[in-house]
Protein backbone atom coordinates (compact mmCIF):
# COMPACT_ATOMS: atom_id res chain seq x y z
CA UNK A 1 0.00 0.00 0.00
CA UNK A 2 1.07 3.78 -0.73
CA UNK A 3 -0.74 6.54 0.68
CA UNK A 4 0.51 8.59 -2.20
CA UNK A 5 -1.68 6.75 -3.99
CA UNK A 6 -4.45 7.31 -1.91
CA UNK A 7 -3.69 10.84 -1.02
CA UNK A 8 -4.04 11.36 -5.08
CA UNK A 9 -7.95 9.52 -5.04
CA UNK A 10 -8.84 11.80 -2.25
CA UNK A 11 -7.78 14.66 -3.75
CA UNK A 12 -9.55 13.94 -6.95
CA UNK A 13 -12.63 13.11 -5.14
CA UNK A 14 -12.21 16.89 -3.52
CA UNK A 15 -11.79 18.36 -6.61
CA UNK A 16 -14.21 16.75 -8.75
CA UNK A 17 -16.38 18.30 -6.12
CA UNK A 18 -15.18 21.80 -5.86
CA UNK A 19 -15.17 22.10 -9.51
CA UNK A 20 -18.45 21.30 -9.88
CA UNK A 21 -18.77 18.23 -12.20
CA UNK A 22 -19.73 15.28 -10.01
CA UNK A 23 -19.64 13.28 -6.88
CA UNK A 24 -17.28 12.84 -4.87
CA UNK A 25 -15.30 10.30 -5.84
CA UNK A 26 -11.91 9.73 -6.95
CA UNK A 27 -9.94 6.45 -8.09
CA UNK A 28 -6.33 5.59 -9.69
CA UNK A 29 -4.89 2.35 -10.73
CA UNK A 30 -1.83 1.73 -10.35
CA UNK A 31 1.05 -1.17 -12.01
CA UNK A 32 4.41 -1.49 -10.70
CA UNK A 33 4.75 1.39 -8.07
CA UNK A 34 3.40 3.68 -10.96
CA UNK A 35 -0.05 5.41 -11.59
CA UNK A 36 -1.29 4.80 -14.92
CA UNK A 37 -4.84 5.81 -15.09
CA UNK A 38 -7.31 7.88 -12.93
CA UNK A 39 -11.01 8.91 -12.95
CA UNK A 40 -13.34 10.58 -10.84
CA UNK A 41 -16.99 10.60 -10.51
CA UNK A 42 -18.57 11.87 -14.04
CA UNK A 43 -22.41 10.81 -13.34
CA UNK A 44 -24.02 14.03 -13.61
CA UNK A 45 -21.34 15.50 -15.96
CA UNK A 46 -21.81 12.81 -18.74
CA UNK A 47 -25.81 11.71 -17.79
CA UNK A 48 -23.85 8.34 -17.43
CA UNK A 49 -25.12 6.65 -14.71
CA UNK A 50 -22.24 3.88 -14.50
CA UNK A 51 -19.40 7.26 -15.06
CA UNK A 52 -18.08 6.04 -11.33
CA UNK A 53 -14.80 6.96 -10.66
CA UNK A 54 -13.59 3.51 -10.31
CA UNK A 55 -15.30 2.72 -14.04
CA UNK A 56 -13.51 5.07 -15.62
CA UNK A 57 -9.88 4.26 -13.86
CA UNK A 58 -10.23 0.89 -14.86
CA UNK A 59 -11.50 1.75 -18.70
CA UNK A 60 -8.64 4.36 -18.66
CA UNK A 61 -6.33 1.36 -17.69
CA UNK A 62 -7.62 -1.30 -19.95
CA UNK A 63 -7.07 1.25 -23.00
CA UNK A 64 -3.09 2.18 -21.83
CA UNK A 65 -2.10 -1.19 -21.18
CA UNK A 66 -4.26 -2.90 -24.00
CA UNK A 67 -5.64 -5.73 -22.34
CA UNK A 68 -8.60 -6.25 -20.07
CA UNK A 69 -7.40 -7.62 -16.90
CA UNK A 70 -5.65 -5.73 -14.37
CA UNK A 71 -4.23 -8.84 -12.62
CA UNK A 72 -1.10 -6.85 -11.85
CA UNK A 73 -2.58 -3.64 -10.96
CA UNK A 74 -3.94 -1.55 -7.75
CA UNK A 75 -7.13 0.37 -6.66
CA UNK A 76 -6.98 3.10 -4.93
CA UNK A 77 -10.33 4.33 -4.52
CA UNK A 78 -11.82 7.58 -2.00
CA UNK A 79 -14.31 5.19 -1.08
CA UNK A 80 -15.44 1.59 -0.81
CA UNK A 81 -16.83 0.22 -4.66
CA UNK A 82 -20.56 0.48 -4.89
CA UNK A 83 -22.12 -3.07 -6.35
CA UNK A 84 -21.61 -1.62 -9.93
CA UNK A 85 -18.15 -1.03 -9.47
CA UNK A 86 -17.26 -4.39 -7.53
CA UNK A 87 -18.45 -5.97 -10.44
CA UNK A 88 -16.22 -4.36 -12.70
CA UNK A 89 -13.25 -5.01 -10.26
CA UNK A 90 -13.79 -8.77 -10.18
CA UNK A 91 -14.08 -8.71 -13.71
CA UNK A 92 -10.89 -6.79 -14.19
CA UNK A 93 -9.25 -9.25 -11.63
CA UNK A 94 -7.22 -6.41 -10.24
CA UNK A 95 -4.68 -7.70 -7.66
CA UNK A 96 -5.61 -5.47 -4.43
CA UNK A 97 -7.98 -2.12 -3.91
CA UNK A 98 -7.36 0.15 -1.36
CA UNK A 99 -10.15 2.12 -0.35
CA UNK A 100 -10.84 5.24 1.97
CA UNK A 101 -14.36 5.65 3.00
CA UNK A 102 -16.94 3.25 3.90
CA UNK A 103 -20.23 2.22 2.29
CA UNK A 104 -21.83 4.10 5.34
CA UNK A 105 -19.76 6.90 5.01
CA UNK A 106 -21.41 7.18 1.57
CA UNK A 107 -24.57 6.72 2.57
CA UNK A 108 -24.45 9.32 5.22
CA UNK A 109 -23.83 11.50 2.37
CA UNK A 110 -26.31 10.45 0.18
CA UNK A 111 -25.16 7.87 -2.08
CA UNK A 112 -26.68 4.71 -0.35
CA UNK A 113 -26.50 1.54 -2.04
CA UNK A 114 -28.15 -0.89 0.24
CA UNK A 115 -31.10 -1.28 -2.24
CA UNK A 116 -29.02 -2.38 -4.37
CA UNK A 117 -27.06 -5.26 -2.86
CA UNK A 118 -30.82 -6.41 -1.62
CA UNK A 119 -31.79 -6.76 -5.05
CA UNK A 120 -28.62 -8.57 -5.50
CA UNK A 121 -29.58 -10.98 -3.35
CA UNK A 122 -33.29 -11.44 -4.92
CA UNK A 123 -34.64 -13.81 -7.03
CA UNK A 124 -35.28 -12.10 -10.33
CA UNK A 125 -39.08 -12.57 -10.24
CA UNK A 126 -39.42 -10.90 -7.26
CA UNK A 127 -37.01 -7.55 -7.41
CA UNK A 128 -38.74 -3.85 -7.53
CA UNK A 129 -37.92 -3.68 -11.23
CA UNK A 130 -39.91 -6.38 -12.80
CA UNK A 131 -37.51 -8.79 -14.85
CA UNK A 132 -38.78 -11.90 -17.12
CA UNK A 133 -37.19 -14.12 -18.95
CA UNK A 134 -38.13 -14.94 -22.29
CA UNK A 135 -36.76 -16.08 -25.34
CA UNK A 136 -34.27 -18.60 -23.37
CA UNK A 137 -33.92 -21.28 -25.72
CA UNK A 138 -33.22 -19.30 -28.83
CA UNK A 139 -30.07 -17.33 -26.90
CA UNK A 140 -28.47 -20.50 -25.88
CA UNK A 141 -27.72 -20.16 -29.84
CA UNK A 142 -24.82 -17.36 -28.80
CA UNK A 143 -23.38 -19.42 -26.14
CA UNK A 144 -23.36 -22.71 -28.41
CA UNK A 145 -21.49 -20.83 -31.22
CA UNK A 146 -18.94 -19.51 -28.62
CA UNK A 147 -18.59 -23.10 -27.14
CA UNK A 148 -17.80 -24.18 -31.04
CA UNK A 149 -15.43 -21.26 -31.25
CA UNK A 150 -11.42 -22.42 -31.11
CA UNK A 151 -10.26 -18.77 -31.48
CA UNK A 152 -11.94 -17.22 -28.37
CA UNK A 153 -10.29 -15.04 -26.34
CA UNK A 154 -11.74 -16.47 -22.71
CA UNK A 155 -11.90 -14.08 -20.23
Amino acid sequence: MNNHFMARAIELSVENVRSGRGGPFGAVVVKAGKMIAEGVNQVTARNDPTAHAEVLAIRQACEKLACFELKDCELYTSCEPCPMCLGAIYWTRVAHVYYAGSAADASRAGFDDSAIYHEIGQPPTTRTIPMTQTMREEALAAFRAWEEKPDKIRY
